[in-house]
């Protein structure tokens, strides 16, 4: 069975109470999330951030934490971005940009303190000329997030925004976005819907595939945010097929995943960067690498077996 097939039950596993006991409690959780997790601090990310650099791979850091529910919160996360991106600034030779999420800086709470907290993220990012992307998050923020996207970039142009191919509506949100966007194309992580997502992986690839094209046709940024062999040879042969200037288009692919992909796309002079969550709200993040892939849960669960904690644990 594939990823799309396995990611309802995986999901509603990892939302069991039992199950997050275990993975969250303790320090096996922890040992299994430094897979596809740089830490929990601002120092094992750059740190994580510097390594890949040394091997010529950029970097996009992610501060982990989404649905904050107060102004508070959503100002606590807004300094977080901050704070690293000052320290990013403190060292020029690292070419690396932050992912933000909307709700994590408060759009559930309202969306002008989410525009607020936003604006002060970008005011800094600005100082350095460093590039923040939003993170597209379920079909239920989408008409906010790009709405916010569209008056953030009409003041700041070094914002972007992602694309989930697996949701049927961003054929038609393509030809609306403002010109000379930044686009980060990715499948989508999100159990989503049958009215408002595919279902089938393939059905997902082709929409992927077609967005690229459009795209690019539209003179857009692209980021070739996929792991699939398939869809990145097809993509690096369009730019190359079409003359198209690798500024507009740059491989994009999670921490910890193909690892070797990523080294051998680098090794051949393509730009690749590697987006690097790191901080305490980790599980949120590590179930949805789980349900993309299911070979990730099976890992996950030996780990638990070979400690013997499923075998005492129930539901």
């Amino acid at each position: 069975m594939n990823g799309p097939v396995l990611r309802a039950p995986v999901l509603w596993l990892t939302e069991r109470p039992w199950f997050r006991r275990v993975a969250t409690e303790g320090s096996l959780g922890r040992r299994v999330a430094r897979r596809f997790v740089a830490g929990e601090t601002l120092q094992d990310a750059l740190e994580a951030a510097r390594s890949l650099d040394s091997r010529g791979i950029a970097t996009m850091l992610d501060h982990l934490g989404e649905n904050v529910a107060s102004r508070e919160q959503a100002s606590a996360a807004a300094d977080q971005y901050v704070l690293a991106l000052k320290r990013m600034q403190e060292d020029d030779r690292l070419d690396c940009n932050i992912s933000v999420k909307l709700t994590q800086l408060g759009l559930d709470v309202s969306y002008e303190i989410c525009l607020e907290n936003s604006e002060r993220i970008l005011e800094v990012a600005a100082e350095r000329g460093t590039l923040v992307m939003i993170d597209m998050e379920s079909h239920e923020y989408v008409d906010r997030t790009l709405l916010a996207h569209r008056e953030l970039k009409a003041r700041y142009p070094r914002i972007g925004v992602a694309l989930q191919s697996a949701l049927y509506r961003s054929r038609r949100d393509v030809f609306d976005l403002p010109e000379g966007s930044t686009i980060r194309l990715v499948k989508g992580s999100y159990l989503e819907p049958p009215d408002v997502a595919f279902s089938v992986r393939a059905d997902v690839d082709r929409a992927w595939a077609r967005l690229f094209a459009t795209l690019v046709a539209r003179g857009h940024t692209v980021h070739v945010a996929t792991h699939d062999p398939r869809l990145i040879e097809g993509s690096r042969r369009a730019v190359v097929r079409g003359g198209l200037s690798w500024d507009r288009v740059e491989f994009q692919m999670l921490y910890g995943i193909r690892r070797d992909l990523q080294v051998h796309l680098a090794r051949d002079r393509y730009p690749v960067r590697v987006y690097v969550p790191y901080g305490r709200e980790w599980y949120p993040y590590l179930t949805r690498r789980m349900a993309e892939r299911p070979a990730n849960i099976w890992f996950f669960a030996s780990q638990l077996l070979r400690s013997g904690r499923l075998r005492t644990r129930g539901p």
